[in-house]
């Protein structure tokens, strides 16, 4: 399940820093706002941090702590997400329903969990084999931060009110010129180097692949630019779609991205700072490889592949700040820069590879094994991250995955050519 020499440098620190994250973005929710479930797809927050904290204490407490006893004989079955070989999880699609426990007695399970984490990581008898399932939560619970904004998005969506997480600082915009980059392509390393720390084990192993010269965009499709596909009929011509798309389009009736609204003769998108006015010069995000490849086909190109992708960006810096709350949103490109942008922190770039595993591949055994493998099947590849991806969980060997209708993530797309 983990890929990794040794977990991180300073972990008590870096606990106490990722689980205070997950409840400052809590902060500005009222308490209403705590067990919002939209779709099956998307989860209350409360439940976010009742999860995150179940992961501790099933695959840290309960096999470390000799003679430990679970805080409630009940949460094992009401948090657990997906792992079935631990008995059977409460339905995805009812944890809106689960008003008790309470908000108040999740935090309180949460800083009880946290006491004894941070207690076990103090003792001399932490076993060594505790270190990489804690430094696995971390990044576990990242993912869920992530999740926590997207999904809080999606259901404030589905109020008319169209309610504002939280006030937003308008970025400042700009255009920045299309152009495609050559790649030279080769036998190349594709894949997480253990030497590096930390990787999930879809990662991995790292292996050599065969990429033929192409050219990729030098940054993502604009909101303007995804416009023009929409208003030359991108969404009436079936000859731009994949069968599957055009078959989403019909039933699902898109006609553009997720979260824009027409109000009168101007566009409108949602955001988490609420509605605002359609800015041409952002990145078109909440679209579906269905549109990208669609987009991409209209405009005489593709999607790049994931191994494309990894090798431009290997050669990236990855990000360092935190997310910005005040604009949690995914911003312009730099006019004046003239290197490949937007590979991290902006969205994530669907890519026309298939979610399957690498040559030599093998789930760890037990329980985390179901973490990753039983999902590669009919699902894609993203690339990168998001501007609500924590910092410190971005590298250029991550590989996201989502179903290929899926839009509520903050997902976007970046063109290639073959050359």
């Amino acid at each position: 399940m983990i890929d990794q020499e040794s977990p991180r440098h300073d972990l008590p620190a870096d606990f106490q820093q990722v689980r205070a994250f997950s409840e400052q973005l809590c902060q500005p929710l009222a308490i209403e706002d705590y067990g919002l479930q939209a779709i099956t797809e998307t989860s209350p927050l409360k439940w976010h941090l009742a999860h995150t904290t179940w992961f501790f204490e099933t695959f840290v407490l309960k096999p470390f702590l000799p003679g430990y006893e679970p805080s409630h004989p009940g949460y094992e079955q009401l948090f657990n997400s997906y792992y079935n070989s631990l008995g059977s999880p409460h339905p995805r699609e009812r944890r809106h329903l689960l008003s008790r426990p309470t908000v108040a007695e999740v935090y309180r399970y949460r800083h009880a969990i946290d006491r004894r984490i941070l207690d076990l990581l103090d003792s001399s008898r932490c076993p060594a084999q505790a270190l990489p399932r804690i430094e696995l939560g971390l990044h576990h619970e990242q993912q869920h931060q992530e999740l926590m904004l997207t999904d809080l998005k999606y259901n404030f969506a589905q109020n008319p009110l169209l309610p504002c997480y939280q006030p937003g600082q308008r970025p400042l915009l700009h255009s920045s010129e299309l152009h495609f980059t050559p790649q030279p392509g080769g036998t190349l390393w594709i894949g997480h180097d253990p030497a590096h720390g930390f990787g999930f084990d879809n990662e991995g192993p790292r292996h050599q692949v065969l990429v033929a010269p192409f050219a990729l965009a030098n940054r993502l499709i604009t909101n303007g630019e995804y416009l023009e596909f929409i208003q030359d009929g991108g969404y009436r011509h079936p000859e731009f779609w994949l069968a599957d798309g055009w078959h989403q389009v019909c039933i699902q009736n898109w006609q553009h991205p997720l979260y824009w609204h027409h109000q009168g003769s101007e566009i409108m998108e949602f955001t988490l700072h609420g509605l605002q006015p359609l800015m041409p010069e952002l990145p078109v995000t909440h679209i579906s490889y269905y549109e990208a490849d669609a987009f991409a086909r209209w405009r005489n190109a593709r999607l790049c592949t994931e191994f494309e992708w990894e090798s431009v960006a290997g050669s990236v810096c990855l990000p360092l700040k935190p997310p910005d709350l005040a604009w949690l949103h995914p911003a312009c490109a730099a006019p004046a820069s003239t290197g490949t942008q937007q590979l991290f922190a902006t969205a994530w770039q669907w890519t026309q590879s298939a979610y399957a595993p690498y040559p030599g591949y093998r789930p760890t055994a037990g329980a985390l094994g179901e973490y990753n493998g039983k999902f590669m099947c009919n699902q894609q590849v993203l690339r990168g991250s998001s501007c609500a991806t924590p910092v410190g969980h971005s590298r250029a060997s991550y590989r996201n995955f989502f179903y290929p209708h899926d839009r509520w993530q903050f997902t976007g797309l970046r063109l290639a050519r073959d050359l």
